[in-house]
Order: structure tokens, then sequence, then C-alpha cells
């Protein structure tokens, strides 16, 4: 008969499981919880351990289900449950008790939270990625119909403003001259960052706070920027003047839609066996800027990150393209979620050099 595997083994595989894993007394207060569940919940284990189901689920009749199975032995399941986490943090999953009766343990309570939005989050970010990166070649093709027209018209308004001796006729060229330079910035713009990210260790809390400082100078005196960020999370491989520039763009944004007054919350987490598109990090920064304004119109949520797309008269829709850019660069994603009175950018950013391709249906 085979010897059961070692216990270091088995806790290796639950911590590697997608599916959120918790154990439960005979009290309903949480044991143990897996790296998934932490990711699930946005909340460490060491906070977490100890508290009690109802405050995990805040839901009666969940609890009394819990507490059911406890009593009668016997494991139940729920399709598509709905379940608040926190404030309008609304997901659907698949859960499972299961009691465990042990002689030594007592009775015990196994959880199982299968996310059922997850694979829809993968799809999204797939969908994202591609978009950024036919967005840019798109710019690219683009780029090079433009360029080589406008420097033959930029150079052929220098060379007639040579025999010009009028000099209110002059005055013309000038303006060609100035509208061609303007076009060509217009252009270097569009086409995002032109060197590779120069990456050394770097503190994204010290990058937040750089933003935060510049925001608040050039912010009126109506908009308030609150900082929540964690402060375990370890120090990242990447260009500290790329990233700046991305966070810079995002609360600017912000602020502007802010316009006189209003909240902006500049939070940091981090995430274990996370997977941005189809690549799973064993830790992620998450990073969220968060605003109360009005929210992004529906119409123009799903082509947020694409060139020349704003709710402004005086936008030129590149902010949140570029930022996206310089994310991707690092191997990381901005997704935007909006509703009026909240909307949340978020930037998740591979801590890790670990990593590996996963296959999705």
């Amino acid at each position: 008969m085979p010897s059961p595997p070692p216990a270091d083994l088995i806790r290796r595989i639950i911590e590697n499981l997608h599916t959120t894993v918790l154990l439960f007394d005979a009290r309903l207060n949480l044991r143990y919880i897996n790296p998934a569940g932490e990711m699930l919940f946005a909340v460490s284990a060491g906070r977490m351990v100890g508290t009690t189901a109802y405050h995990l689920f805040n839901n009666d009749g969940l609890v009394a289900s819990l507490r059911a199975a406890l009593a009668s032995g016997h494991p139940f399941t729920e399709r598509e449950l709905a379940l608040n986490l926190i404030p309008r943090h609304r997901i659907t999953v698949d859960f499972t008790a299961i009691p465990l009766r042990d002689p030594k343990a007592g009775t015990e309570l196994l959880v199982e939270i299968n996310e059922l939005d997850r694979q829809l989050r993968i799809s999204r970010e797939e969908t994202l990625l591609a978009q950024s990166t036919a967005t840019r070649t798109l710019v690219r093709g683009l780029a090079h119909e433009i360029k080589n027209p406008l420097g033959g018209l930029r150079g052929a308004a220098q060379l007639l403003e040579r025999e010009l001796e009028n000099v209110e006729l002059k005055e013309y060229t000038t303006v060609i001259i100035s509208e061609a330079d303007r076009l060509q910035a217009l252009v270097d713009r569009m086409l995002g960052p032109k060197a590779l990210p120069q990456r050394a260790p770097v503190n994204i809390h010290e990058i937040m706070e750089r933003v935060r400082q510049l925001v608040r100078a050039e912010a009126p005196p109506g908009i308030r920027i609150v900082c929540d960020y964690d402060p375990s999370i370890p120090e990242l491989i990447a260009d500290r003047d790329q990233l700046i520039q991305a966070m810079l763009n995002m609360v600017r944004n912000a602020a502007q839609s802010l316009r006189d007054h209003g909240t902006i919350t500049l939070r940091t987490r981090t995430l274990r066996q996370y997977t941005i598109g189809q690549t799973r990090h064993k830790l992620v920064a998450r990073i969220e800027v968060i605003d109360d304004g009005p929210g992004v119109p529906p119409e123009m949520i799903e082509n947020v990150f694409l060139p020349m797309v704003t709710g402004r008269a005086d936008g030129t829709g590149l902010g949140l393209p570029i930022a996206q850019s310089l994310i991707n660069l690092h191997g990381g994603l901005i997704e935007c979620e909006s509703q009026p009175g909240r909307t949340v950018f978020t930037v998740l950013l591979p801590l890790s050099r670990g990593c590996q391709r996963i296959a999705t249906r």
C-alpha cells in the first residue's frame, strides 16, 4: 500500500492552486487560507486567520448553511453564488463546503471557492493586450505615412522662407513650419517610448509619492489625494522614469475628471499566483488610482486605451494609451472599471521573475 504524500508536498499543492481554500473550526472561525484566498479577499492570511465566517461572507443564509453542514456532516455546493466580499466588490463563484471529522482536531469545515469571473478576467486582459499591440502597429504605420510628407512640407516651407523678402509673407511660412513641428511632436507622442526600459530596483511607493507631489502642486485645492499603501511590497526591477510617467498620466487624468473638487485614492496591494493575460506570476503588485468623479461614459469604457479617445474638449486622448504602452513594456497591464462616483484604474505589475505560461480555454 503506497504511503501518503508528505505534509509539505500537500501544502505546496494547496498554496499553488487557483481555487480558494479555507479551513474553519467548529465555531466557524477561520484557521487557514491559501494564497488564492488572500488574493480573492485582498487581505493577508495573518490578518484573516481567526475571523468568523459571517464577517468574511456577510451572508446570513450562507452562514446558516455552513452551520447546518457542520451539524449534519453533509457537504453542500452552491453554484453561481454571488458574494459581496467588500463594498462594491461583487463576484460570482461556485462554493463548496465539506465537513471534516478528526479525532484529534475535532470537527472542521473545508471550503472551496472557485471564482467563475476569473476566466472572464483573463479573456478581458488578453483582449486589452491584443488591442494594445494592434494599436501600436497601426500607429507606427500611420506615423511613417505622415512623417515623410510632413518632412517634405517643412523643408519646402524653409526654402520658400529664404526666398521671400516680404516680412509679412514670411509669417505664413513660419506658421507652416511651426504647425509641421507640432504635428511631428504629436506623432512622436502617439508612438510612445522609443527606448527599452532602463531597469533597476525601484520602490513603487517612492514613485507614487513623487507622482502625488506633482499632481498636488498643479491640482485645485478642492481635490484631495489619499494614500493607502501596503508597506510590505518589495522592490521591483523597472524603469523609474517610465513608471513615473505612466502613473502621472493616470493620476492627472483622475484629477482632470474631478475638475474642482473630489478625492483621489492611491492604493497598493500584492497578489500571489496571479495571471496577467496568459502568464502566471508568483507575485504581482496591484496599484489602483481611484476617483469619485462622474465616471467614464459607458460608450467609451472599452476604448479608453485607444489613441485620440477622450471625453474632454481640451484633451489629446494620448495619456492613457501611453501609460498602457509603458506598463506593457514591464510585462504589466492597466485595467479600468467605472461607474458614477467610482472610477478605478488598476495597474498590474509583476514583482517576481518566476512566471509560467498557462493554457486557457
